[in-house]
């Protein structure tokens, strides 16, 4: 278990100042039974909020959603939460099917929950289908005896073909584009490798969270630990459920990932959506500091 303390601030600025908005947040970690404990926290909005309320959304993740009434040249939001990671199981015998089984699996749910593979199998919003990426998960998973293997074979690929660059992309690129480009941020690399998972008949989804930013002694700093961070879950039949890989280090998801949403992509777990009245431009800022405390 590592105990982690994160800090996470959002900020914006508007020229001239925005007259009104309503904000929805998905900042705050989640909370998951045998996996991460949100032991506190504390969603900050600056200024003053006029309404403010919490719910879950269809998923299960935290939102808070903030209105404002009075004009603002900047609005910020920070996070200040701890949080109890648990260590993921370790090396564990693979029982996920060949992909032609995972079909037969599927079919054989008749569920309409959140965690329903179905939801996870088509387009959503910002992935559809896209020809060249799905030519390259099937070349690149070809030999991959189970979907446990063809999860992890497609995120190596991808890691080894694409470049993290914080300047090639923006948040509006679409994942065929970054595929294009080979190049891209967490997000683009976690939207490709969906997309591709897909492709081959494999449930998968978008995971937001946080990375931890101190790497263990003797370690590489991982990428993307100065902002929120993406990776992906994959449905890998019954007897394995959901799991989790991060495309951007090459390395499953574990302890030193901080879950905060699930979704079927970006738009579903977006940390600030809103909607502004404002007749200018606008400028955003953040920084995240995840820091582990304690280490068992």
């Amino acid at each position: 278990m590592t105990v982690y303390d994160i800090t996470a601030r959002i900020r914006y600025d508007y020229d001239p100042p925005a007259a009104a908005g309503h904000n929805i947040l998905r900042l705050m970690p989640a909370d998951l039974s045998g996996r991460q404990r949100l032991v506190l926290g504390q969603i900050a909005a600056s200024p003053e909020p006029a309404e403010r309320g919490e719910r879950l959304d269809f998923f299960g993740n935290r939102v808070t959603e903030i209105s404002f009434r009075k004009p603002a040249a900047t609005t910020a939001f920070t996070l200040r939460a701890r949080v109890e990671r648990l260590a993921e199981p370790g090396a564990r015998l693979d029982l996920s099917p060949p992909l032609a089984g995972l079909a037969a699996e599927i079919a054989g749910l008749h569920s309409l929950a959140a965690e329903a593979p179905q939801h996870f199998l088509g387009p959503s919003a910002r992935i559809t289908h896209s020809d060249d990426i799905a030519a390259f998960a099937r070349s690149a998973t070809a030999r991959a005896a189970s979907t446990h293997r063809v999860v992890k074979a497609l995120g190596n690929a991808l890691h080894r073909a694409m470049t993290f660059d914080a300047t090639a992309t923006t948040v509006d690129t679409t994942p065929a584009e970054a595929f294009r480009l080979r190049r891209g941020v967490c997000q683009d690399l976690a939207h490709v490798m969906i997309a591709g998972l897909r492709s081959l008949g494999v449930p998968a989804g978008y995971v937001s969270g946080y990375l931890r930013t101190s790497p263990p002694k003797g370690q590489p700093r991982l990428e993307g630990a100065d902002a929120m961070h993406a990776w992906v879950r994959a449905w890998c039949g019954r007897e394995t459920g959901w799991l989790e890989y991060d495309p951007t280090n090459a390395i499953a998801a574990g302890i030193g990932h901080v879950i905060v949403a699930y979704g079927r992509d970006y738009d579903d777990v977006c940390p600030v959506q809103g909607i502004l009245r404002i007749s200018g431009a606008q400028r955003s800022t953040q920084s995240v500091d995840t820091r582990p405390l304690s280490e068992d």
